[in-house]
């Protein structure tokens, strides 16, 4: 583990705002690649606020979900989420992870890997939990630059502002996943790059969403004005967008996926 400071996911309402789109798209994307047969037990390890959840009810014809995560609030909100209730929510941590040997067909971490502290131990529980044959994937951003708001996170990182990165930031690389993968023993390992796009209808609603990520909140509450205002300028004028039109944002994921031998 690490002293240094960590992003928190403890309110799963601002997060469907901040990340909640983009988490859909980009798990409609993986699932269509993972195309996985109907009726499976599948676990969601650190589901958040469920937005993976319940793309995995609408989408996957499953047969159970166990979904766990170490928010209490992200559950709480994850709860009330329509189409959600063959799932079952449970506290619990991608290290140690409160299921039985081989008890389900399928795992996965849906924009989790890079805030496990020891990622390869996380990809080993899933390994354990699943039955043989059974199918252990994830995907996450490609950090920092394939991150959707990782403009604001430069601009804040080069005025020389506090920086908190995930603290396994580099498992969010393509080539690091395919190690972790491999080196855990599954079979028939493959991996993909996935590309989403977001619109907003203008670039003060990208500003304020922005403002509501766990990493640039507690930053952008000690500034003084004038420097917010200046960041918002300088990200202005680095996406080129005019006040009062839509502004597009893209973003780039790295999935995996393989077979427990």
């Amino acid at each position: 583990m690490t002293d240094q400071p960590q992003i928190r996911f403890d309110d799963g309402a601002a997060y469907e705002t901040y990340m909640g789109v983009w988490s859909r798209k980009v798990g409609e994307e993986f699932l269509s690649w993972l195309a996985p047969r109907p009726n499976l037990a599948w676990l969601d390890v650190g589901c958040g606020n469920g937005a993976f959840t319940a793309l995995l009810a609408e989408r996957a014809a499953p047969a159970s979900i166990f979904a766990i995560d170490p928010s209490p609030a992200q559950l709480d909100f994850a709860r009330t989420r329509p189409g959600v209730a063959l799932a079952r929510f449970e506290a619990g941590h991608a290290m140690e992870l409160p299921a039985a040997d081989g008890s389900f067909d399928a795992a996965v971490m849906a924009l989790v890997i890079a805030f496990v502290p020891e990622p390869a131990k996380g990809v080993a529980e899933m390994v354990r939990a699943v039955k043989p044959g059974g199918l252990v994937a994830a995907y996450m951003w490609d950090w920092p630059e394939g991150f959707p708001f990782h403009h604001s996170h430069k601009i804040i990182e080069d005025r020389g502002l506090p920086a908190v990165p995930p603290p396994s930031w580099d498992a969010s690389r393509r080539e690091k996943l395919l190690q972790l993968w491999n080196g855990s023993g599954l079979r028939d390992v493959d991996s993909r790059e996935i590309t989403v796009e977001r619109s907003f209808p203008d670039f003060e609603t990208l500003w304020a969403i922005t403002l509501t990520g766990p990493r640039v909140a507690t930053l952008a509450a000690t500034l003084a004005p004038e420097v917010k205002a200046a960041i918002r300028e300088e990200l202005r004028q680095r996406l080129g967008a005019e006040e009062g039109r839509p502004v597009t944002l893209k973003a780039r994921a790295n999935a995996v996926k393989g077979r427990v031998a």
